[in-house]
């Protein structure tokens, strides 16, 4: 799979869970936002894995 596609359904099915959540109101009104810290993690997590990898030769 490539990377950009793995990207795209991981940040639909964050959007998806956290819609989700906001529906049945198990959020409260000011955790409507978690989809940014959510995805800055997701891609700090990225980065860091590719600067391992590099590390390590792999």
């Amino acid at each position: 799979m490539r990377k950009i596609t793995f990207d795209i359904i991981v940040i639909l099915l964050i959007a998806i869970l956290l819609i989700t959540l906001n529906q049945i109101e198990l959020l409260e009104k000011s955790a409507k936002f978690m989809f940014i810290p959510i995805l800055a993690f997701y891609f700090i997590g990225q980065f860091a894995e590719r600067k391992f990898n590099k590390k390590q030769g792999l």
